[in-house]
Formats: C-alpha cells, structure tokens, sequence
C-alpha cells in the first residue's frame, strides 16, 4: 500500500504540502496547532535502531516488525474501531489522555488528533480533559472512565471498587469498563514501544490531521491487514 501521507524527514524537517494536507475538511473545527499540553523535553535523538523508514513512531515500528505488527494493529482497531456502545471519539480520547500521561509525544498527537476531529469543540476538549479532568465538559459517564483509565496508567492496582461503580452509576455498562481498563493498558504498552526505540515525531500538526481524517479504521483487509492509521 502507499502511504497517503508524505512524512517529514528526520530530524526536524517539516511534512510538504500535500492534497490530504490542503482539504482539510473546515466543520471539523481543527486547530492549526500542536495540542497545548505539557510533555516534557522533546526528544532528539536518532533512533535505537536503524528502522529503515521515514515513517513517525510506531508506523516505523510496525514497518520493522510486521510480524508482532499484525497483532498490534488488530487489537487498536477492535479497541478504537470496533463495535461498542462508546463512540470512536470516547475511545480515542481515552487513548489520548493515557498518553498524555506517559508523555509520550507521537501517541498523544496521533490519538489527540483522532478525538478532536470527533468532537465539536476539536481540541480544546481534548486539551480541557488533559488540564482537568473534574471540570472537563464532557459526561459524567466519560468522566468516571477516564478517571478510571488515569488510575490504570497510574498503577492499574489502584483501582478500586468504588470507581468502577461510580461508572456504571454514570451509566457505564461492564463492557466499557473492560475495554477501558484495556484501552488504558494497551495505550501504555504502545507509549512505551515507541518511546522505548526513541522513535521520530513529527512537529507538524499537518501530519495528525490529515492522517485523523484520512483513515476509516486501523486495518483494511485485502487477503493481508495493510496498516492506515496508529
């Protein structure tokens, strides 16, 4: 498959023009900006490994591994894309806020991204939801999750029984929990795969938006799972 996007080259060289970059669709009330949100120094270093790929973070990643890819890929678009009672943009911002988090900078731009083009107030929800969760406006049900989620990012060993029933008095069925406790997990795992191998980020916010409105989901199958976003 060929990528849809031109991306920047290492190290801090910007993303082109490209026609993703220019039809930015202008409903979706997306900022011409990197999230305002307080990650620590940028990393400059070249990556661990050579990866044989101009491609951001984990795309480079799962360029140099396609086997452990496969998997990874596959449990992002069930967790992110497939069938629940929460919407994509609930399940990407969780995603986001754990990254957040970790202050890990590729996975916080790319998800920020996919949430904010979801939401009708972009990414100034994601960054109120960064900045403080308690006065965020978003729902109570999204709220206790989310609170949920920091704890697992935190120390999953601290969450408690009074959180998961605060959720579901919110309105938060068993499976939202679940996939929330596992969102959050996951989302550490892949902040630290891509942190681990000091993996490029791109500072153009060009490069989130246009994959965050490009992609349907994380996988397309044609007889193989070709990746579209991560």
């Amino acid at each position: 498959m060929t990528n849809s996007v031109t991306y920047p080259e290492r190290p801090d060289a910007t993303a082109s023009a490209t026609p993703e970059n220019k039809n930015v669709k202008a409903h979706l009330n997306w900022p011409q900006r990197l999230p305002a949100v307080p990650l620590g120094e940028r990393r400059t270093s070249e990556p661990h490994i050579p990866l044989d790929s101009n491609e951001p973070g984990i795309r480079a990643l799962f360029r140099y591994r396609p086997e452990t890819a496969h998997p990874l890929i596959l449990l992002s678009e069930v967790l992110l894309c497939g069938e629940s009672t929460m919407t994509r943009g609930e399940r990407e911002l969780i995603a986001a806020y754990v990254s957040a988090r970790n202050k890990c900078r590729f996975c916080f731009y790319t998800h920020a991204a996919f949430a904010a083009v979801r939401a009708p107030e972009g990414m100034t929800l994601v960054e109120q939801v960064c900045e403080d969760l308690d006065t965020a406006p978003v729902s109570e049900r999204l709220r206790a999750l989310l609170h949920i989620a920091g704890t697992v990012q935190e120390d999953a060993r601290q969450v408690t029984s009074e959180q998961v029933e605060a959720a579901k008095a919110a309105g938060a069925t068993d499976v939202e929990v679940h996939d929330t406790v596992l969102i959050a997990a996951a989302f550490c795992m892949y902040n630290r795969y891509v942190d681990g191998l000091a993996t490029f980020t791109p500072d153009d916010p060009a490069v989130y938006m246009a994959r965050a409105q490009m992609s349907d989901g994380y996988i397309a199958v044609n007889g193989t799972a070709e990746l579209l976003a991560s």
